[in-house]
């Protein structure tokens, strides 16, 4: 594997790191009252379509990021309608 797509890989999931810190967050305060909704919406309907472009290219490091990213977005937004109150 070539270097720059070994370090899109890499950067981009250190990247997704910041879903999941705001879904530990979120879980750990019991409380999403200051997380906005739309943002993590608006995060995963781009991902996923980066993600579809990916498979369709059949590029691994696209692939790679945007499942990790789409994963971590679908973290945050499943832990807001648990905690939303």
């Amino acid at each position: 594997m070539e270097i720059l797509p070994l370090l899109t890989v890499i950067f981009g999931i250190v990247m997704c790191f910041g879903y999941f810190s705001q879904t530990y967050k979120i879980f750990k305060r019991k409380s999403a009252k200051d997380i906005s909704l739309w943002t993590y919406i608006l995060f995963a309907s781009g991902i996923t379509v980066w993600l579809i472009y990916g498979i369709t290219l059949r590029n691994v490091p696209l692939i790679v990021t945007n499942a990790v990213g789409l994963v971590g977005a679908i973290s945050v937004v499943t832990v807001y309608f648990l905690f939303k109150h």
